[in-house]
């Protein structure tokens, strides 16, 4: 059987990075995209052998010409994970409309982009795989985090009616709901932010970004095939969606 292509955005750090290196792993094809970080890009391609490419996740034809090239290498796209995505904090009565509407780009918007360019091929083959990655903070909000809670509860919705679309067609649609994750950036945090953050996590640290990696390779297998529009939550027991 030939292996599968799968495209991980912001597929070169953090979670992301550990996403593209489980699936390489388990001998998928990998295109990790990103935005502007060429060095980080490059040691991504070298470390774990996937196929890097820039473009702007939050440009609807940005996405049409990205994943034309990435299935011009790499073959028709069956999986396809919407991992990219920023955060720009502030009180909300402080928040900028560029500050909301950035956010919302890259986070929700990007997930049309790159998925509208991607589902019809999904549809014509009878099979594929989307998982969006939301956050914590998409289920259960966040001080200072308005447009990024809002961007990540969009997710939700958004896979919960692609769920019901895609289901004859072969087609599934999950969300993967992380907690807080020991990445770059938690770690650039102040000491005291984040050991108070680790305080309220019941399993008493951090998660790994394998740990996010390996739940997205689970749905993105043959296994999961019965598994279509669910949120899995991996926080550690920090919330507990009902």
């Amino acid at each position: 059987m030939m292996s599968k292509t799968a495209i991980v955005t912001g597929g070169t750090r953090g979670i992301g990075h550990a996403i593209s290196k489980r699936l390489v792993d388990d001998g998928y094809k990998v295109a990790a995209t990103y935005a502007g970080n060429d060095e980080a890009a490059q040691a991504c391609a070298a470390d774990i052998g996937v196929k890097v490419y820039k473009f702007d996740v939050g440009d609807f034809e940005a996405c049409a010409d990205g994943i034309q090239k990435i299935e011009a290498d790499l073959g028709p796209v069956d999986i396809l994970v919407n991992n990219a995505g920023i955060t720009w904090d502030a009180p909300f009565h402080k928040m900028s409309k560029e500050a909301w509407q950035k956010v919302i780009n890259v986070d929700l918007d990007s997930a049309f982009n790159m998925t509208r360019n991607v589902w019809e091929g999904m549809r014509d083959r009878g099979f594929g795989r989307v998982i969006n990655i939301s956050s914590i903070n998409g289920q259960k909000g966040q001080f200072t985090q308005a447009n990024y809670s809002a961007a990540k509860a969009g997710l939700i919705g958004f896979t919960k009616a692609l769920a019901y679309e895609g289901a004859k067609k072969g087609i599934t649609t999950n969300v993967v709901a992380p907690g807080y994750i020991d990445t770059e950036m938690l770690q650039a945090m102040k000491p005291e932010v984040l050991a108070s953050i680790i305080s309220t996590i019941p399993t008493g640290r951090l998660g790994k970004p394998e740990e996010i990696a390996s739940m997205v390779a689970y749905l993105a297998s043959e296994e999961a095939a019965f598994i279509n529009g669910a949120t899995m939550t991996v926080n550690g027991a920090q919330y507990i969606a009902g």
